[in-house]
């Protein structure tokens, strides 16, 4: 599941090499927030986002004061 893992913090976050990013679906509007390799481009999963107190979570334990929509 993948709130479980973000509740946790496994997944490594490096603000040099990665972007908070929340990719959002056009059809059917489902919002995953995670982790945008500056480098190549990778996204990594770390959480579904249902609302805003999902979003106030993964800020909250990643730190993150900004994050990037993408579609």
């Amino acid at each position: 599941m993948l709130l479980r893992r973000a509740e946790t913090k496994d997944i490594p976050f490096d603000p040099d090499k990665q972007i908070a990013v929340i990719k959002c679906s056009i059809c059917t509007g489902e919002q995953v927030a995670g982790f945008k390799s500056k480098e190549d481009g990778h996204f990594t999963e770390v959480m579904l986002v249902r609302d805003d107190n999902d979003l106030a979570k993964f800020k909250k334990i990643y730190k993150i004061t900004d994050i990037k929509k993408e579609y």
